[in-house]
């Protein structure tokens, strides 16, 4: 039943140590290219590869509602939440943008909003519920809910592995997310509100200060069913889109797929999977350090380096696809520049 117990694909010590030595044949000063360099030889590592690349990057956009909504926490209407599943696949949204200059494929799914039946083109319906319950007043899904929505992300992730998928980006949708990303970080982290929740959407101070309240409310009314028990702080304060992101990050990592990770929501989710099964950290890098508020408090917790920083607070996997620029760079760099025999260059330090 509790398949994301199983075991991760374990990274190649070999490939690492041939592109290791690789770089250190190229035509430039021992370590000047940095975090391009490092970025090369995790993913030659991850792939099992001395010469990595992500020529087939694979995004998914799991999108859900959230009952907390009724506590008046985000600054745009649950409406919009289906209306940008539309725009994903029409063209219009900057994650669209993304994936069509990169040449990924772009999946997405709705893991469950709120409204009647629908047929999107190019959406995938598994609406598992209408939206997660407010979780202000009972657990936002039940367990088995939590488990289906979790399955939904690592389905997504054998569809990409089977396609031939180098890369993979989970991206979300939900208005309110922020609020339950925030919700669930606390239970993980025991830290209250005040550090891990921000404006989100772009909330007011008032309305900012009231979500706190909510959130630091929802902690203390699940307290004694979640206790240490991470799966069960991801039913109680979770949404579908967060949990499905859970589920793919851990059937990334046990079927040996290079995952980049996006902001705030998505490195709970991170946090989650990693908490569930810590083989699953391997697997991971990081696209940026957005600018939303207790992102860089996750990313310490996660040791992770992130790779751009730029003030993104947009979600939808928009900073992990902007990383895939940098990521397709210091491939090509890896694979591409001479070594100083190929250029008759000296390799010597005098």
């Amino acid at each position: 039943m509790n398949w994301w117990l199983d075991a991760c694909k374990t990274p190649s010590a070999e490939a690492r140590l041939q592109a290791a030595e690789r770089q250190l044949q190229l035509t430039k000063p021992t370590g000047s290219l940095s975090e391009l360099e490092n970025v090369a030889i995790q993913l030659a590592s991850l792939q099992n590869t001395p010469r990595p690349n992500i020529d087939k990057p694979w995004i998914t956009i799991f999108a859900g509602d959230h009952g907390v909504m009724e506590e008046n926490i985000s600054a745009y209407p649950q409406a919009v939440t289906r209306q940008m599943l539309q725009n994903f696949t029409g063209g219009g949204a900057c994650i669209s943008v993304i994936a069509k200059e990169y040449n990924a494929k772009l999946q997405v799914i709705d893991c469950g909003s709120v409204g009647d039946a629908y047929e999107y083109a190019g959406v995938e319906r598994h609406c598992i519920i209408p939206g997660t319950a407010n979780f202000a007043k009972q657990p936002a899904m039940t367990e088995a809910q939590c488990a289906e929505a979790m399955l939904l992300g690592a389905k997504s992730v054998e569809q990409a592995v089977a396609s031939g998928a180098s890369i993979y980006v989970a991206g979300e949708m939900g208005i309110g997310n922020t609020c339950s990303a925030s919700a669930v970080a606390c239970f993980l982290l025991n830290e209250p509100a005040e550090q891990l929740t921000g404006v989100g959407t772009g909330i007011r101070e008032e309305q900012l200060n009231h979500k706190k309240n909510v959130i630091n409310q929802a902690l203390a009314l699940h307290q004694q069913y979640v206790g240490q028990d991470t799966f069960k702080a991801l039913c109680a304060v979770g949404g579908l889109e967060v949990a499905a992101m859970v589920g793919a990050y851990i059937r990334c990592a046990q079927l040996g797929l290079p995952m980049v990770v996006d902001g705030f929501i998505t490195t709970a989710s991170a946090l989650v999977a990693v908490r569930l099964n810590p083989a699953v950290r391997e697997w991971m890098l990081f696209g940026h350090q957005s600018a939303e508020y207790g992102h860089q408090r996750l990313l310490q917790e996660l040791n992770a380096n992130p790779l751009l920083k730029l003030n993104l607070r947009l979600g939808e996997g928009s900073g992990a696809g902007a990383a895939l620029g940098i990521i397709k760079l210091a491939c090509s760099l890896h694979n591409n520049m001479a070594t100083f025999a190929e250029a008759a260059v000296t390799g010597e330090k005098v």
